[in-house]
């Protein structure tokens, strides 16, 4: 289970921003339904339903405070773990699932995956994001044996669970979900980007701050349909 206790001494800030890059892929569609898993201040949704987006959008937010402030914006909030909570909605209700920042601090983010899928509509698009636990920088902090847990970030010390590329995209893979696109989050300086033109591409994994992911509801249990990040 998540300590909740843990969570206590977080800035205000910690549960907000908006995810444009996510809301940004989506066309005007006031009939389109969004569910958020860590929904935090409600900053996303807000940002779908003022664009135009959707027009619901239900959030799911462990903390209470959070989970206050966004419940005046969204249509629905609901103040509970996800990973116990039982999902109140019928087969098929929701065209899109968001999961920012947030499948890391669970203790089984593969098994939430699972338990979206009845509720996603055939075709949903799922968007989801996490730290590259393989970035340059982590892996120089353990060359020099150490292990620095911080307030935030990649090596958040709230965190339970760190992905790489290929096992952030395998989870959603074997959860049932089809891969659409893999990508970082941040384009790759232009050291990065000569480095992996040298390379074909084999280290750009050690570039990637910060995973993004769309994927799609698998028509079969499992796939293997995979797609290494782009290193440009």
């Amino acid at each position: 289970m998540i300590d909740e206790t843990s969570y206590a001494a977080k800035r205000a800030d910690y549960f907000g921003g908006e995810r444009r890059d996510f809301i940004d892929r989506l066309d005007c569609d006031a009939a389109r339904a969004i569910i958020e898993i860590g929904c935090g201040d409600g900053a996303t949704g807000a940002y779908a339903r003022r664009t135009g987006k959707c027009g619901r959008y239900v959030g799911i937010e462990l903390f209470p405070a959070a989970a206050q402030l966004a419940a005046k914006t969204l249509d629905e909030v609901h103040v509970a773990n996800i990973e116990t909570f039982e999902l109140p909605y019928p087969e098929k209700t929701f065209d899109v699932a968001i999961a920012s920042e947030v499948l890391e601090h669970l203790v089984d983010p593969g098994a939430v995956l699972r338990k979206l899928r009845p509720c996603l509509k055939p075709g949903a698009r799922l968007f989801a994001s996490s730290p590259n636990i393989a970035h340059h920088s982590t892996i120089k902090m353990l060359l020099a044996g150490r292990w620095d847990a911080e307030e935030a970030g990649r090596m958040d010390r709230t965190h339970l669970r760190w992905f790489t590329p290929d096992s952030f995209s395998a989870m959603f893979v074997d959860a049932g979900y089809e891969l659409v696109w893999l990508a970082p989050l941040v384009r790759p300086g232009l050291k990065a980007r000569i480095v992996n033109a040298l390379t074909n591409g084999r280290y750009a994994h050690l570039f990637i701050s910060q995973i993004v992911v769309e994927a799609r509801l698998s028509p079969r249990s499992s796939g293997t349909n995979s797609r290494r990040p782009d290193p440009a």
